[in-house]
C-alpha cells in the first residue's frame, strides 16, 4: 500500500501549514546558532580554566615534599579532571590524530616542560589519561572526563514556551483570517433569490467589509431581478386571462362542430397554462405567507380526508404526533403537486410520514405509475419540463407542477427528492426541518 502526502485541500490547513512550517524552521535555526555559540564559548572557557588549572597543578606539586603532595590533589580536582600519584590505568595510546581538543590545550600549557604520553581509558564517556614525570622522578597522572555543557537547564523550556505561544498565535491568525470566508461560504449556500437570506455583518477589517459590502448588495439585486421577472410573469399571465375568457365566450356562439370543439380545447389548454403561471409566480415569493405551528396527524388527516370525499383513492400511513413550524398553504399546496402527480399517473397515492433521530420529518407520497428515468430525477424538477413530449394537457400537463414543488419546498427550508421504487413507481419525499416538541400547538385544518 503506497502512503502519498498530499497539499491539503482547505485554506485554513494550507495557511497554517506554511505558518508553523516558516515559524519552526526559524525558531530552530535560531536555537540551532545560539547551542553552537553557547558551546564554542563553554568550549573556549572550559580550555582556558583546563590550562590555568593544569599549569597551577603542577607548579604546585613541584614545590611540595614528596610526602605532602597526597594530600594536596583533593584541592586540585574538578569536574573534568582529577590528578593520580602514580602510573593511573592501564590503556591504549591516544591516537593523535583524533585527539580532543582538551589534549592539544594540555600540551599547550605542559608539553613545553614535561614528556607528555596519552592514553584511552575504556568509559562509556570520553575519558582519557595525561601521564608525565615530575622533576625528582614521580610519575603523576592526570586523569580526564572533559564534558561541556552549553545549555542553562531553562532553554529547552523556553524553546517549549515559544513552539506553544507559536501554536496559539497561528491559530489564532488562521482562525480570523479564515472566519469571514467562512461566513462567506455559509451566506452564498443558504442566498436566497427573494432576498430574505443571510445578510452579512458589515463591520470588520476593511477587506473584510468591502465583501460584505459586495455580497449584501448582489444579494438585493438578485432578488430584485428576480422579484422582477416573476412579477413579468404574473402580469402576463393574469393579463392573458382576459381576452381567453372572451374568445371562449365568442367559441360559445359558434355553431357546433369539429372547429368548435378544437377551438374550445386549445382555449381551456391555453388558459390552464396560465393559471399555471401565475401559480409559478406567486410560488417564488411566499413571504407573504405567515409561520404557524401545524400539528402534522390533524393536518395529514385533513388533507387525505378531502382526497376521499371525492372517492380518490388517496391513504395515509403512520402517525408522529409532531409539530412543525411552518406555512401551511405552501405546504399544503406542494403535497397536493405531489400526491396530483401520484393520482394522474399511478391512478393511487400512498402518504408515508417518517420521523428521523434527528427531529426532522419526510412526508413520502407514493405510487405504482411507470416512474420517471433516472437521468431525469432532476430535470422534472425545472420549469416546463415535461416527460411526456406531447402537448395533451391530459398526458403532458404544462411541466409547472413539480416546478412550484420544488420552489415552494426550498421556502419551507426543506428538500425535495424523487427516487423509483422497487418493482415500479415513484417516491416523492419532502424532508422537512426538526419539529418542534415543545410550546401551545395550533391545529390547522385547511
Amino acid at each position: 500500500m503506497k502512503l502519498s502526502l498530499g497539499w491539503p485541500r482547505t485554506l485554513a490547513s494550507r495557511l497554517s501549514l506554511i505558518f508553523l512550517i516558516s515559524l519552526v524552521l526559524a525558531h530552530g535555526l535560531s536555537f540551532g546558532l545560539q547551542f553552537y555559540e553557547r558551546y564554542q564559548s563553554a568550549m573556549t572557557l572550559m580550555l582556558g580554566n583546563l590550562e590555568r588549572d593544569l599549569s597551577n597543578a603542577v607548579a604546585v606539586l613541584e614545590r611540595l615534599p614528596a610526602d605532602e603532595r597526597e594530600s594536596w590533589l583533593p584541592r586540585f580536582e574538578s569536574a573534568n579532571c582529577r590528578y593520580i600519584l602514580g602510573a593511573g590505568e592501564n590503556g591504549a595510546p591516544m591516537n593523535m590524530s583524533n585527539a580532543p581538543m582538551s589534549v592539544h590545550s594540555m600540551q599547550r600549557s605542559l608539553g613545553r616542560d614535561y614528556a607528555l604520553t596519552f592514553t584511552d581509558i575504556p568509559d562509556t564517556r570520553l575519558h582519557y589519561q595525561a601521564h608525565l614525570t615530575l622533576r625528582d622522578g614521580s610519575p603523576l597522572t592526570i586523569d580526564m572526563h572533559p564534558r561541556v555543557t552549553p545549555l542553562s537547564p531553562w532553554l529547552p523550556l523556553l524553546l517549549i514556551g515559544q513552539l506553544v505561544l507559536l501554536f496559539a498565535c497561528t491559530w489564532l491568525a488562521v482562525r480570523t483570517a479564515i472566519r469571514p470566508l467562512t461566513r462567506l461560504s455559509h451566506a452564498v449556500d443558504n442566498l436566497d433569490p427573494n432576498g430574505e437570506g443571510i445578510r452579512l455583518d458589515e463591520s470588520g477589517p476593511t477587506e473584510v467589509a468591502f465583501a460584505a459590502v459586495a455580497f449584501n448588495t448582489m444579494q438585493q439585486r438578485i432578488s430584485t431581478y428576480v422579484k422582477e421577472r416573476m412579477q413579468l410573469l404574473a402580469a402576463i399571465s393574469h393579463d392573458l386571462q382576459t381576452p381567453i375568457t372572451r374568445m371562449k365566450l365568442r367559441a360559445e356562439f359558434m355553431d357546433d362542430g369539429v372547429e368548435k370543439d378544437k377551438l374550445w380545447s386549445d382555449l381551456s389548454e391555453m388558459q390552464h397554462l396560465v393559471q399555471e403561471g401565475v401559480a409559478y409566480a406567486r410560488s417564488m415569493d411566499t413571504s407573504t405567507e405567515t409561520a404557524r405551528r401545524v400539528d402534522m396527524d390533524s393536518f395529514l388527516d385533513s388533507l387525505v380526508f378531502d382526497y376521499q370525499d371525492v372517492s380518490r383513492d388517496v391513504q395515509l400511513n403512520g402517525k408522529t404526533g409532531a409539530v412543525i413550524d411552518t406555512r401551511p398553504h405552501a405546504l399544503r399546496r406542494v403535497l397536493v403537486n405531489l400526491t396530483d402527480n401520484a393520482l394522474k399517473f399511478g391512478g393511487a397515492a400512498e402518504i408515508q410520514v417518517i420521523a428521523h433521530p434527528d427531529q426532522s420529518l419526510s412526508l413520502q407520497v407514493l405510487d405504482r405509475g411507470p416512474g420517471i428515468a433516472e437521468g431525469e430525477l432532476s430535470e422534472v424538477l425545472k420549469p416546463f419540463y415535461r416527460v411526456e413530449s406531447s402537448r395533451n394537457r391530459d398526458t403532458g400537463g404544462t411541466g409547472l407542477g413539480l416546478a412550484i414543488a420544488q420552489q415552494l419546498t426550498i421556502a419551507l427550508g426543506g428538500t425535495l427528492t424523487l427516487t423509483n421504487r422497487e418493482g415500479g413507481g415513484l417516491c416523492a419525499e419532502l424532508k422537512l426541518p426538526a419539529r418542534i416538541t415543545t410550546g401551545a400547538v395550533q391545529i390547522t385544518d385547511l
